[in-house]
């Protein structure tokens, strides 16, 4: 380097030291106050919301250790917006929300506060007074003034007890449960009595004794049940019993493994109105994955009971767009009025996918029906669809695959409508009417695919044994369709046979 070149450098470092002595500086002091806000954010807690109360600072401890009941007790009842900061908070007896008297109240966990109950019956129980309906003209104004809304939001509850249970509410107005958790009680969430307009959402009830949500008995109008995880609870998923439900959403829900093998036949959703006095209807299950576990006796997906005590059917269920698999049956239709099932996927069961008995109004659009061997390899998984002693029916677009045995069973049933369906691959017959009056089998695909008898032959396409005033037409089959000496009027019209396909390509 030349001489010239060195006292460049060299006057340039002088002119730069400054600078960088300040710059060094300024950003060591800022590591250090980073630091120091680092420190100062461990050393404290974090504040709580503006206008909300710390269990804190009425004695509790959320140690894990010392018993927090009263001091928690004392905060409830002072009202408001209540905080658990980060900690565990034992609980040796259930906490009474008694709104008429506390005004509004919001528990408030943020994700990081465990409740831990060691006491029998649920962690928390709010009861209101509200005795109307839905209708805003029903609602006094105590409940608006002081008892609307009460809220559970980002608390986790673990039962510790053999009788501990999570949480539950009485003759509230808007309960409304947010991303919240309850573990290893007897059942998660329970509504008894008169409750109106309740929002359950992003919530996870899992591996409970009992049920993730149990209503019972209760006399509910609007419930949403929206993006829950509901699983391991071995006494039922959402489960009716009795009472007087309408207005019941599941909705972008995962449902699973709620039954134990050792436990009373339940379903994921079960809803039972035959001990009430009057049925549960006007209900939507939409978007939800439901499964699991076969290995449950008599284990169902949606188990519907829709006939109450004094005789009368009900329904109006709409099931949606939801994936069903890996139960004995995967939809129990008993007893309904008024039902459409469209759009789901179905696989994975040990009897059938679908199972219809007593009802009328039944209506099952486009559905997917699928033994995929992938899953089935096995072949513990049957399938298929079954109408036994159901009236007014309409089976439209459903399309069967790999069933084993026939597909679409139709049972002592009158006035049945079975149009543009495909099947393919069943062991059994594709379409098989036992003893039906008044049906009709039309516009449908119906291909055996590499299915076989025993002796060789093909399973057929269609089979009718008894019955009468039936129309068999414009049908397209690779098989025989089989009519029985015993049935009566039976019409034969524009159907086309065609050659079987002997492998699937």
């Amino acid at each position: 380097m030349s001489d010239l070149s060195r006292r460049g450098v060299a006057w340039s470092l002088r002119r730069r030291t400054p600078f960088l002595a300040s710059t060094l500086a300024f950003l060591f002091a800022t590591a250090l106050g980073w630091t120091a806000l680092s420190w100062t954010a461990q050393a404290e807690p974090p504040s709580s919301p503006e206008g909300a109360s710390s269990v804190r600072d009425f004695g509790a401890a959320g140690d894990g250790v010392r018993d927090d009941t009263d001091a928690v007790q004392a905060a409830v009842d002072r009202g408001g917006a209540i905080l658990f900061p980060t900690g565990r908070y034992r609980l040796t007896r259930t906490v009474i929300v008694d709104l008429a008297q506390t005004s509004w109240v919001s528990l408030l966990g943020r994700g990081t506060a465990r409740i831990i109950m060691e006491g029998p019956g649920p962690a928390f129980r709010f009861v209101g007074s509200h005795t109307g309906t839905a209708d805003p003209n029903s609602v006094s104004p105590q409940v608006w003034e002081k008892e609307r809304m009460p809220l559970v939001d980002g608390l986790e509850i673990v039962g510790n007890h053999d009788e501990a249970c999570g949480l539950e509410a009485v003759q509230t107005m808007q309960w409304t449960v947010t991303r919240t958790t309850v573990r290893d009680a007897v059942h998660a969430l329970r509504l008894f009595q008169r409750n109106r307009n309740v929002i359950l959402s992003e919530c996870h009830f899992y591996n409970n004794r009992g049920c993730g949500v149990l209503l019972e008995d209760v006399d509910l109008h609007q419930i949403n049940v929206v993006g829950c995880h509901i699983s391991y609870n071995r006494g039922g998923g959402v489960v009716v019993r009795g009472g007087y439900l309408r207005n019941l959403q599941i909705s972008g829900c995962d449902i699973e493994f709620n039954m134990g093998p050792d436990a009373p036949p339940t379903a994921n959703v079960l809803i039972d109105s035959l001990q009430a006095g009057t049925g549960h209807a006007e209900i939507a299950i939409v978007g939800c994955t439901i499964q699991h576990s076969v290995k449950a006796p008599d284990s169902a997906n949606i188990r519907f009971i829709g006939r109450d005590s004094s005789d009368r059917y009900w329904g109006n269920l709409t099931i949606g767009d939801n994936v069903f698999s890996d139960v004995a049956r995967n939809v129990e239709i008993i007893a309904a009025r008024g039902v459409s099932i469209v759009g789901n996927t179905f696989w994975g069961a040990a009897e059938e996918d679908l199972l219809v008995v007593d009802s009328q109004n039944v209506v099952v659009g486009p559905n997917v029906f699928d033994q995929n061997p992938n899953y089935n390899r096995e072949g513990k998984y049957r399938g298929g669809v079954r109408f036994h002693r159901s009236r007014d029916c309409t089976l439209q677009g459903l399309h069967l695959a790999d069933i084993l045995g026939p597909a679409i069973v139709l049972e002592e049933c009158d006035g049945v409508n079975v149009t543009g369906c495909t099947v393919r691959g069943a062991q059994g017959a594709a379409v098989q009417l036992q003893g039906v009056r008044r049906g009709r089998v039309s516009d449908c695909l119906l291909l055996s695919g590499d299915a076989r008898q025993a002796d060789g032959g093909l399973p057929p396409a269609i089979r009718v044994q008894g019955g009468s005033h039936l129309q068999i037409r414009g049908n397209m089959t690779d098989a025989e369709t089989e009519v029985s000496p015993d049935a009566g009027d039976v019409s034969l019209g524009e159907n086309v046979r065609v050659p079987p396909r002997e492998t699937v390509p």
